[in-house]
């Protein structure tokens, strides 16, 4: 497939501005009068401008969303690793919504297969279906984590707000976990958390996920995409989400989240939805949020330490003997990056072939040695069997 026919170039506008020294700009691969190569490339950059799914039917198409983000990410300073990245531009919309979903899908099961991660930047947050389709011809099972104030699950409404409920029904269902991390709970139905726990999903509140922040982090770690709803983070810090709410996420917690994600060697796309430029303020503050995410993001990517080969002398296996079934629990530290992991053991009964050896905290070991079974190997063995 030709991918230069599916993107319009990058304003020329926004390429031959003056950046300073040691900019991002300086270090990436931008379409412009050339597509780039993608033969190398492991970051791919791509701008959405697809509102027809919106909760707002108000908000138009708007080609200067994307450039707004890129404004504020290519005069951001390099960091301390060689880039192999392409910003492809903007995806051309389709005629329909349901054709540009599917030209996402399309395009990020390309990228995918060229082992290529894609970012995906604008566009409201219903797009994620086409994220989340790109791994459909894999035949694998896939982690989703979402980041959104809302559980978008209605049971009608447009697109925006049932996006979520369509990605977990949909046939045939290659999904072995959905986690939502930040809802608020008083613009969630109850309902809806009783059915994710159900279902074993993963949930956690915004006022749970701030008690203890580091405990997310093997929740981002055991995801294989990333959906991010601007409106997760409060409107003083992000004012040109599209549902923006007064309380949520500061935009130093958000960071903190792609930098989380950035470092899990698991995952292999990320979407950034949510925002549009006609709603933020005159100083294009969301627009800027937004590229310091990408950043750090990608900051994390490029300290991927980690082998996942836990046979090999990269790790420490500890093993923990308990009272009860099972009597023995094993988990593993990267003497790398200090991170954890704990084995569950697999059986004849195991419904799906999935990696049995799952992230973990460091409080899930300590809470072994005290003689319980942590919950996260409890929840994985329900999965799994």
């Amino acid at each position: 497939m030709d991918l230069e026919a599916f993107f319009e170039p990058i304003s020329p506008e926004i390429l031959t501005e003056a950046y300073g020294h040691n900019a991002f700009f300086h270090h990436i691969h931008c379409h412009g009068e050339k597509f780039p190569d993608i033969n190398g490339i492991q970051i791919a950059l791509i701008g959405l401008e697809e509102y027809r799914g919106s909760a707002d039917p108000e908000l138009p198409n708007n080609a200067h969303t994307s450039s707004e983000i890129r404004k504020k990410l290519y005069p951001l300073k390099k960091g301390q690793n060689n880039y192999n990245i392409a910003d492809l531009g903007n995806l051309k919309l389709g005629v329909t919504r349901e054709e540009t979903l599917s030209l996402v899908s399309s395009i990020g099961e390309i990228l995918l297969k060229m082992e290529v991660l894609p970012i995906f930047f604008g566009g409201s947050h219903d797009l994620d279906m086409g994220q989340y389709l790109s791994y459909q011809h894999m035949k694998k099972l896939v982690s989703l984590l979402t980041v959104d104030a809302r559980m978008d699950m209605e049971d009608q409404g447009k697109p925006a707000d049932i996006h979520s409920r369509d990605i977990i029904l949909n046939k045939p269902n290659y999904m072995f976990n959905y986690c939502h991390l930040a809802y608020q709970s008083f613009l969630t139905d109850q309902e809806l958390v009783t059915t994710l726990e159900k279902l074993y999903f993963d949930h956690v509140r915004l006022g749970k996920l701030r008690d203890n922040f580091k405990e997310v982090e093997p929740l981002i770690r055991n995801t294989d995409l990333l959906s991010f709803d601007l409106c997760a983070i409060h409107s003083s810090d992000a004012p040109g989400s599209i549902e923006a709410q007064p309380f949520g996420l500061t935009a130093e917690e958000a960071c903190q989240i792609c930098w989380f994600a950035g470092m899990n060697e698991k995952l292999s796309s990320l979407g950034l939805y949510g925002y549009h430029a006609i709603l933020d303020d005159s100083r294009f503050k969301t627009a800027s949020i937004i590229a310091t995410m990408i950043w750090y993001f990608i900051e994390g990517f490029y300290q991927r330490k980690d082998s996942l080969s836990f046979k090999s002398t990269d790790y420490i296996k500890y093993t923990v003997s308990l009272d009860s079934k099972p009597s023995i629990l094993h988990f593993y530290k990267s003497k790398l990056s200090g991170k954890w992991w704990m084995e569950i053991p697999s059986n004849k009964n195991e419904k799906f072939k999935r990696d049995t050896i799952i992230p973990c905290s460091y409080q899930d070991y300590l809470t072994a040695q005290q003689g319980e079974i942590p919950e996260r190997w409890v929840n994985s063995q329900l999965k799994l069997y």
